[in-house]
């Protein structure tokens, strides 16, 4: 999400503008029989993996005016059931400089929407450089990801930027594009549960005995006992409410200067699945900044399609980015729910990967949209007021104070220099970047001021 590519914008949107509408339309739609799928776990879900290809006008490579490579992407397609797409390359440390521009036909209408373009910078989020994570060998470049909803069909092109300069204009190798289908909540399994409906609409906890689901394949799913890896999630919370619960319902301030904590929807009441993630969990020292993001996945989701965003951003990152886990600590739908992000307990110092080079010691809020141009709710401010108040101030933090944080090495500041943020901040504070967008940006006066009287300060 880095903003300031301003050179490069004109020539990007001429090269768009050159392109004819439809780069080709074959005789023939290819058949998803074709396309090369990651092997699933269990339960629902899948990753298709398509390898992006120099696109062809005629005989001759297509070509943006200026630039030094030819335009690769695929023309439009049958494809496996999708509802978010991104793209991935080989090298986490090469740049895509250039446009990723998208088009999908949304199931069962056989529409197909209008050109949307993907956020090409996204190396700002991830691990810290030299961590564990970071030097793992699995992490791949990648934009951020674009949910479209139920979708069939996609067609996809990427045009390098024109100019000069050692890696000006050029795109990175191995780039291909990402479906991914978020599939249904896996299988319930016995144990005290909400019912998720009721979170997402804001109603009273509903506790249920022993709980059956569908499944993913809308039949009724047999109870059974949880899994090694959903009983580690699971249990890192157990001090705040029943193991394998949905819902961690709110409870009033305990301590002066800790806020009321929030609601919050675990993992499993937005159905992650435990298997895709590592082992284990990373924990950091304390928690003295909350660093506030937008996903940038576009705001055309309904607050009841939430957890299957979630889903989809949580398989992107883990299978096609190469990360440990969900990036974020935390996310907010546009209806103010709070969910759970990385594992590890929701009240404890877990290390994320979300503003590259101030991961320690902080927390990352990711909502869920895109607020560059669009004002968020009002339920989504308050509701990062709410949250900050009862996680900062359980590590002591004033909402309206400032803390000061050891850069691990970014594009703003080089590592090992200290830096003072404002215990609330944006993404675009410890990073040059558009992120959180420059409308939920504007919010966070505010949202301070809200949150330090969450833990009753004047």
């Amino acid at each position: 999400m880095r903003a300031y590519l301003v050179s490069s914008i004109a020539v990007t949107c001429a090269a768009a503008l050159a392109l004819p509408l439809s780069l080709a339309t074959p005789a023939a739609s290819h058949q998803p029989a074709a396309l090369t799928a990651r092997p699933d776990v269990e339960v629902a879900g899948s990753t298709q993996s398509l390898p992006l290809q120099p696109l062809e006008d005629g005989r001759r490579a297509l070509r943006a005016p200026g630039a030094p490579q030819a335009v690769q992407g695929l023309t439009r397609r049958d494809v496996r059931p999708f509802s978010l797409l991104g793209v991935v390359w080989d090298d986490a440390r090469a740049h895509l400089h250039g446009t990723v521009q998208v088009r999908t036909r949304a199931t069962g209408t056989g529409g197909w929407s209008a050109w949307q373009e993907l956020e090409v910078h996204n190396d700002e989020h991830g691990a810290d450089p030299g961590t564990a994570e970071a030097v793992s060998g699995a992490v791949r470049g990648s934009t951020a990801p674009l949910w479209v909803g139920d979708s069939d069909g996609v067609e996809i092109r990427v045009l390098p930027e024109g100019g000069s300069g050692t890696d000006r204009g050029l795109i990175p190798s191995g780039l291909r594009l990402e479906l991914v289908d978020p599939g249904q909540e896996g299988q319930e399994w016995q144990g005290q549960t909400q019912d998720r409906s009721d979170a997402l609409d804001g109603k009273a906890p509903a506790t249920h005995g022993a709980t059956v689901s569908h499944g993913s394949q809308g039949g009724r799913a047999a109870q059974r006992g949880p899994t090694v890896e959903e009983a580690a999630a699971y249990s890192v919370n157990a001090q705040l409410a029943p193991v394998g619960t949905a819902v961690i319902p709110a409870a009033a301030a305990a301590k002066p200067y800790i806020g009321p904590r929030p609601k919050i929807i675990t993992r499993k009441g937005w159905g992650a699945n435990e298997k895709l993630r590592e082992k284990g969990f990373v924990y950091t020292k304390s928690v003295k900044t909350a660093f506030v993001h937008h996903s940038a996945t576009g705001n055309n989701y309904t607050c009841k399609q939430a957890p299957s965003v979630l889903r989809s951003i949580y398989r992107y990152h883990t299978q096609s980015s190469g990360w440990r886990d969900f990036g974020y600590n935390f996310a907010v739908d546009k209806c103010g729910n709070i969910y759970e992000g990385r594992a590890g307990g929701v009240s404890k110092p877990v290390l994320g990967a979300h503003t590259l080079g101030f991961n320690t010691n902080s927390m990352g809020i990711a909502v869920l949209g895109t607020y560059s141009s669009t004002n968020p709710p009002a339920a989504v401010t308050t509701a990062i007021a709410r949250l900050t108040a009862w996680k900062l101030g359980l590590h002591g933090g004033n909402p309206k104070g400032k803390a000061t944080l050891t850069s691990g090495g970014g594009n703003r500041y080089k590592k090992g220099t200290k830096v003072k943020f404002n215990t609330i901040a944006g993404h675009r504070d410890g990073y040059a970047t558009a992120c959180p967008g420059a409308r939920l940006y504007g919010k966070l006066g505010t949202t301070r001021t809200a949150s330090a009287k969450y833990q009753g300060r004047p």
